[in-house]
């Protein structure tokens, strides 16, 4: 059974810092690129960071410079440090693999950048 358990997420003023974290149970973590999504209120869910089985990542134009990925192989854990958040950040935050597993999104953890 394939499952993404999100945490971190949280109410952090403009300009703030918070990591995410993602616990994945897939037995092929290892080999599997992995992808930290959001989806903000009315709008499409989109990625955010890949990282691949290699440790290469890949970030959206909006989050350059500002997040990181970091993944944990052992723990089957992906990570997003999140610095200089701006108000655009806010939305909910999930993982999946790259290309997301659509039968396997969990239930995300929120994030609000606000002052």
């Amino acid at each position: 059974q394939v499952q993404f358990v999100e945490s971190g997420g949280g109410l952090v003023q403009p300009g703030g810092s918070l990591r995410l974290s993602c616990a994945a149970s897939t037995s092929y973590f290892r080999v599997t690129t992995m992808g930290w999504f959001r989806q903000a209120p009315g709008k499409q869910r989109e990625l955010v960071a890949a990282i691949s089985s290699g440790g290469s990542s890949n970030y959206a134009d909006s989050v350059k410079g500002r997040f990181t990925i970091s993944r944990d192989n052992a723990k089957k854990t992906v990570a997003l440090q999140m610095n200089s958040l701006e108000p655009e950040d806010t939305a909910a935050y999930y993982c999946n693999r790259y290309p997301a597993w659509n039968a396997y999104w969990g239930q995300g953890t929120p994030v609000t950048v606000s002052s």
